[in-house]
Parts: C-alpha cells; sequence; structure tokens
C-alpha cells in the first residue's frame, strides 16, 4: 500500500491501519497524531478528552484568507467476519491490495474516516500546498456517539474568526 499514490496520503492511513483504534481505545492513536503535528512543528493539542487539534500557519500571503478546517474522527468500527480472529484493541489492520481495491484481510478496513485523517496529514504535511490558515481537528468515539465533538470546548470550537 505505501507504494500507492500520492504516497503522503497512503503512508498516513498505512500507518493508521497499523494503531488499535475501535471507539473508547483512544490513548495510542491521540497520542500518535499529536506527535505527528509536533513532528511537522505545527501547534497541536490534545484536550481532556482526547481530541486532536493541529494548527497550520497560512502560506506567504494568505494569512488574511478565512481559515479552513478539515475535520474527522480517529476511531473505527470494530468489525470481522464469523471465521477471523482478530483483537481490535490489539492487532494492527491486515490491509492488501486487490486489484483496484484497498481492502482488510476478514476486517473492516478502518476508511471511515481513517483515509480522511490521513488526506489531512497529508496536507499538513506537504509544504508545496498554497493555503489560508489551516486546522485539523481529530475527535474521538465519533463511532459511539460523537462524543469527542460533543466534547469540545467553546473556546476550540471556532479557531478561525470568519467574516
Amino acid at each position: 500500500m505505501k507504494n500507492l499514490q500520492p504516497q503522503g496520503l497512503w503512508n498516513n492511513f498505512y500507518d493508521l491501519t497499523q494503531i488499535p483504534r475501535p471507539s473508547g481505545k483512544k490513548e495510542e492513536i491521540s497520542a500518535f497524531l499529536a506527535n505527528y503535528g509536533r513532528s511537522l512543528g505545527l501547534e497541536t493539542i490534545v484536550d481532556g478528552i482526547g481530541n486532536v487539534i493541529i494548527r497550520k500557519p497560512a502560506s506567504p500571503g494568505y494569512e488574511n484568507h478565512p481559515g479552513v478546517i478539515l475535520q474527522g474522527h480517529m476511531d473505527m468500527v470494530p468489525q470481522k467476519n464469523n471465521d477471523t480472529v482478530f483483537d481490535f484493541e490489539k492487532d494492527p489492520i491486515e490491509a492488501y491490495i486487490d486489484g483496484e481495491w484497498v481492502t482488510a484481510k476478514g476486517t473492516t478496513l478502518g476508511a471511515d474516516n481513517g483515509i480522511g485523517v490521513a488526506a489531512a496529514m497529508a496536507i499538513l504535511a506537504d509544504k508545496s500546498v498554497v493555503h489560508p490558515p489551516l486546522e485539523v481537528l481529530v475527535t474521538v468515539d465519533e463511532e459511539t456517539g460523537m462524543y469527542g465533538a460533543f466534547a469540545l470546548e467553546e473556546c476550540q470550537q471556532v479557531a478561525f474568526p470568519f467574516p
């Protein structure tokens, strides 16, 4: 999968498949995302419930443009085939390419919302993308009730003023 294009997107998605992340198991994935933002030198916040916010300043000349928020969630639906032995709290997803499809061996792939989070990560890392102020918000426990979104503090909900 790491040879697929765009490579940044698929490398990030593969990395996400290696972290067990069913709803309620947020510590490792929150830490991974926070470390990712910090490794890029970006302002990174982890709130009390585990939501991760990563802010990237605007490209030169775009500082006064309205900001863009890319939002996703870090948990996945833990479903497996009846004949598959798999522990979603410990095992990485066994992703593979089947013809033109990326799929998983006996389990859900975690593409909801792993591919969205991987795309946001790729945008944060890509220095060639010209952009206004960016904020990536990745919430916890969306699959079981949007608990991360509901727990956002008011001061975190709007990071950029909109006209």
